[in-house]
C-alpha cells in the first residue's frame, strides 16, 4: 500500500533527511508547497506577497492574476525541480508534475471568495483560487508500479482549461484519497498542534475527525488548513493522517511512529 508525505514550503522546513529517507520508500507519492520561494519570487517580480483570512479564520494567499504568476513559477517552476533534482542525486527516479500536467488534478474555481478586513467582510471578485474536486490516482498508481516517485504541488486545472491556485494540503488530502493511501504525512516547521504557541512540549498528540473543529481555536495560521486537509482524508478512506515535524531524522519514519498529531 502507498503513502502520501507532503513537505511544507514555509521557512523552518527541511528537505534533507526527508530526501535521504525516500531513497528507501518506493511506496510515497510526495506532494510540496512553497510558500517562501513564492514569496521570493513575488518580490523579484515587484508584487508584493499578499494574505488573506477568510471570515472562519482560515488564512490563505492572495491569487489574482498577478500572484498567479509568482505561484506558478514558485510552485510548479523552482521549488518542483529543486526536489526532484534533489531526489536524483539521491538514485531516486523522480518525476515532477503539477496538478495541470495531464490534467492531474482538477479543481472547481471558486467564486465569491471573502476577506476579513477589520469589522467587515469584503468580496474578491478576482481571486483565480479553486478547490480540488479530482486526482487522477491511476496515473500516480502508474508511476509507483514503475518505480518512479511521483512529485506533485500546484497549481491545478479547471474542466475548461484555467489554471488556478489551490491549496498544498487539500492537494496531499485529494492524492492520498484518490490512490487509496493508508496513511497521509503532513510534515511542517512545528511539532504538530501545539495547546501553547511556541512550546514543543504542548504537542495535542491525537484528534479523533470529530473532535477537530473543537481544536481550531488552537491553530494559527496555516495549521488550520493542515487540520481541515487531515481530516478531510481520513473521511474519504485514509487510515490516519499524521502532521508532524520536519527537520528530524527519519521524518517519515518518525510520524508513522506517531510523533507529531495524529488524526484518526
Amino acid at each position: 500500500m502507498a503513502i502520501v508525505v507532503k513537505i511544507g514550503g514555509a521557512p523552518g522546513n527541511t528537505v534533507a533527511a526527508l530526501a535521504e529517507e525516500l531513497v528507501d520508500r518506493p511506496d510515497c507519492v510526495l506532494v510540496h508547497g512553497g510558500s517562501a520561494e513564492v514569496d521570493r519570487i513575488s518580490a523579484a517580480l515587484g508584487i508584493a506577497p499578499e494574505y488573506y483570512t477568510s471570515p472562519s479564520g482560515v488564512v490563505s494567499r492572495r491569487s489574482d492574476a498577478r500572484h498567479l504568476e509568482a505561484v506558478v513559477l514558485g510552485l510548479a517552476g523552482r521549488v518542483q525541480t529543486d526536489l526532484v533534482a534533489t531526489l536524483g542525486a539521491r538514485g531516486v527516479r523522480a518525476i515532477g508534475l503539477s496538478g495541470v500536467d495531464g490534467r492531474l488534478i482538477l479543481a472547481r474555481k471558486k467564486t465569491g471568495a471573502r476577506a476579513r478586513v477589520g469589522e467587515k467582510v469584503v468580496h474578491l471578485p478576482d481571486e483565480l483560487a479553486g478547490a480540488v474536486e479530482r486526482v487522477d490516482g491511476d496515473l500516480l498508481r502508474w508511476m509507483l508500479a514503475g518505480q518512479i516517485l511521483p512529485v506533485v504541488g500546484p497549481p491545478a486545472v479547471t474542466e475548461t482549461g484555467e489554471i488556478v491556485n489551490v491549496d498544498a494540503d487539500q492537494v496531499a488530502a485529494g492524492v492520498a484519497t484518490a490512490i487509496g493511501a493508508t496513511e497521509l504525512v503532513l510534515l511542517t516547521n512545528v511539532p504538530g498542534l501545539l495547546r501553547a504557541p511556541g512550546d514543543p512540549a504542548s504537542v495535542v498528540p491525537r484528534v479523533a475527525p470529530a473532535e477537530v473543529d473543537a481544536v481550531l481555536p488552537l491553530a494559527s495560521g496555516r495549521m488550520r488548513k493542515k487540520l481541515l486537509a487531515a481530516r478531510q482524508a481520513v473521511a474519504t478512506g485514509v487510515g490516519r493522517a499524521i502532521i508532524a515535524p520536519s527537520s528530524v531524522d527519519r521524518p517519515i519514519a518518525a510520524a508513522l511512529a506517531g510523533h507529531g498529531t495524529v488524526i484518526a
